[in-house]
This record gives C-alpha cells, sequence and structure tokens, in this order.
C-alpha cells in the first residue's frame, strides 16, 4: 500500500477487457478499497451521456476518487495505484525497465494480441477475415517475452512489478485470439507464476475462462 493515503475509488470497467483488469488486480493486491462499476463497452456503455460526463473521451477503465478527480488509461492508473508499494521497484534503472514494458505492451502487444482477440472471439469472424498481420505481430511480441522469461522468472527484478500485471492482461487469454501459448513454454509458466501472485484464476484455454 501506498504511503500516500488514498480515499475509497471507483474504477469503471469492462470485466472482458484486459486493460480494465490491470487497475482492479493493482487495488486488490494492495489491498486499496474500491467499487466496481461494471461499463458494458460491446453495448455502448461508454458512449452514454453519463459516462461521457466523465471521462470525454469515453473509455475504459477510469478511476474515479470522491473529490471529483478522474484518471483514463490503464497504465497510469496502476501506476498510481501502485506509487510506493512492492510493484514499482526502488532501483532507479529497473523502474526505467519497467517503464519501458509499459509503452512496449501498449504499443508492440495490445494492439495485436488483443485486438486479434477482440475480433476472433467478440465478433467472431474467421481466421480469413482478420489480417494476418495480427497472428504475425502478436506472435513476435510472444517471442520477444520468451526470450526475456528464459533469463528471469519476472520481466524486471526479482519480484512482481507492474510490468508483470501489464502484460499478463491479454497474454493471459491470448488463446482467445487464436494464439497457442504452449509454444512459448517460458511465458507459460510466467503466466501461472503472475496469476498466482494476483490470486486470479487460471484462463483456462479449453473451457475459455476469461476473469
Amino acid at each position: 500500500m501506498s504511503e500516500r493515503e488514498i480515499t475509497k475509488l471507483t474504477l469503471y470497467g469492462d470485466s472482458i477487457s484486459g486493460n480494465c483488469q490491470k487497475p482492479r488486480w493493482t487495488a486488490d493486491y494492495l489491498d486499496i478499497d474500491h467499487d466496481w462499476v461494471e461499463v458494458d463497452i460491446l453495448n455502448g456503455g461508454t458512449q452514454t451521456e453519463e459516462f461521457l460526463a466523465l471521462n470525454p473521451v469515453g473509455q475504459v477503465p477510469l478511476a474515479r476518487w470522491p473529490d471529483g478527480r478522474a484518471l483514463p488509461q490503464s497504465n497510469a492508473i496502476m501506476l498510481y495505484l501502485a506509487e510506493g508499494s512492492d510493484l514499482i521497484p526502488e532501483d532507479d534503472f529497473q523502474r526505467a525497465q519497467m517503464n519501458s514494458w509499459l509503452f512496449w505492451e501498449q504499443y508492440s502487444h495490445e494492439p495485436y494480441i488483443a485486438v486479434r482477440r477482440f475480433k476472433k472471439h467478440y465478433l467472431n469472424l474467421p481466421d480469413d477475415q482478420i489480417d494476418p498481420d495480427l497472428m504475425a505481430k502478436g506472435r513476435r511480441a510472444l517471442g520477444v517475452m520468451e526470450m526475456q522469461l528464459t533469463w528471469t522468472d519476472w520481466l524486471v527484478g526479482s519480484q512482481l512489478s507492474c510490468a508483470d500485471i501489464a502484460l499478463v492482461a491479454y497474454t493471459r487469454i491470448a488463446h482467445e485470439g487464436g494464439f497457442d501459448i504452449s509454444e512459448f513454454p517460458n511465458v507459460e509458466r510466467w503466466v501461472s507464476r503472475v496469476e498466482g501472485a494476483l490470486s486470479i484464476g487460471h484462463a483456462n484455454p479449453k473451457e475459455g475462462i476469461t476473469l
């Protein structure tokens, strides 16, 4: 728990979204008291007049405090909640490495793995109607993680950090996008390790469990 006092907050998100789970898992891990408000993305929940008054960008997740302060963007919320905790390395360089993984996740991982998952699992598009680059670039991202996790148990340092939380969000459900995580054994073991640290259920490729 951060030394900075964090009054009870409200997290708005859709449980099907890996990005929305990041701040939720962070709050749970740090025992930060919060309320969860489910916002149905697929049925336009982020585009209602009520929600747009909270976040004009019309996106979840969103964190909101009783004094009216609101913070969007999954990694920004996660970092704010984790400030001063063991989820952020004390070492300056390791902290920079963690941030590097967070930027990489949003630019080189999520745009391919999460987008392909959405098109295949929620839009029910057949593979021949999905951009083949999504599979190729998603596999490349998993390959980068596989190389890193050949040498380390965690992405940064010797324990769980925000980098692990950010990247496990969509990696653990990559099978819903057609990715075979068993082809990346170090990543597969890391997913189980992070799920255990966060006390979240294993995402079973056969049963399609995502939460």
